[in-house]
């Protein structure tokens, strides 16, 4: 699930939530949900009374809620309470708010839209399609980062395949093909394009995905062939499959004299192509 996918929004305000693939449950942040419907400046504190209160009734939706790490406002990862569907709407029960009744909608069409992507994939794509269209990248841009996608999802399914754990160990491995086929692991390379939070493949230039795609794609290829059965033996999978495109990101620059690598972020690339649309509409004039 891509970071922006793990937000969702009612009434402009951001819910987190985070998909497990393998039960097939959608899970809400429960003080998200609170800060909506109750609209309380302290909404951690409003779950701390609410949960006693449904602790005390012998409510079971208290006995099972359980804790995921989600990214907090500070950019860190914390646990937090989260709550599956059916438990989320049993709390909202407990909640007095006019809000309630659209938001028991709301929460069913993001349920149920999330299901029908997991049963026809093509839906997700479709949805990233429109919110990058929205966001005025060019068409060209957009091919290469659907594609991208698909290409690191085989890459985490084969790194599932290989025992790889979810997580910090996907990150490491990642960490070490950006290195081994850009020169810079993922933090310098956020640095470079002077980005926080924001998602480093979606600051990328055509070029760049492209090579971070073929370091991906040959990453996966290659653990297909190798059959690592460890974690060390799958980081010397990553390092090589980032290298290969490393040496074809040297060849690039050694033949146009021009860095692959760019400071050029989502920003600049939008900009560029409502220049071209504003140049386009002058001539047609």
């Amino acid at each position: 699930m891509d970071e922006k996918d793990k937000i969702q929004l009612f009434e402009n305000k951001k819910i987190r939530t985070e998909w497990d693939e393998k039960k097939g449950v959608l899970y809400f942040s429960i003080v998200d949900v609170i800060a909506v419907l109750t609209d309380s400046k302290e909404p951690r504190r409003y779950w701390s009374d609410l949960k006693n209160k449904l602790k005390n009734e012998g409510n079971e939706t208290y006995e099972n809620i359980v804790q995921l790490k989600m990214k907090a406002s500070d950019g860190k990862m914390r646990m937090t309470d989260v709550a599956d569907t059916e438990q989320l709407l049993r709390i909202i029960q407990s909640i007095p708010s006019p809000k309630a009744e659209p938001f028991k909608m709301w929460l069913a069409y993001v349920g149920s839209e999330r299901i029908d992507e997991t049963i026809d994939p093509e839906l997700t794509i479709d949805r990233a399609l429109e919110t990058y269209i929205k966001k005025g990248y060019s068409r060209e841009w957009i091919n290469q980062r659907l594609q991208s996608i698909q290409v690191r999802k085989e890459l985490t399914d084969e790194w599932e395949n290989r025992g790889v754990e979810k997580g910090v160990e996907y990150a490491i491995l990642t960490d070490e093909i950006t290195k081994a086929w850009a020169g810079l692991n993922t933090r310098q390379y956020k640095q470079l394009k002077r980005l926080t939070k924001e998602n480093l493949r979606d600051n990328m230039s055509t070029l760049e995905i492209v090579l971070n795609m073929l370091a991906e794609a040959t990453t996966t290829e290659l653990s297909k062939s190798v059959e690592p059965e460890n974690f060390d033996e799958n980081r010397q999978v990553a390092i090589k499959g980032g290298t290969i495109a490393g040496n074809a990101r040297k060849e690039i620059e050694d033949t146009t004299g021009k860095p692959v690598l760019t400071e050029k972020s989502a920003v600049d690339f939008t900009k560029v192509l409502e220049i071209a649309i504003t140049e386009d509409k002058k001539t047609e004039k």
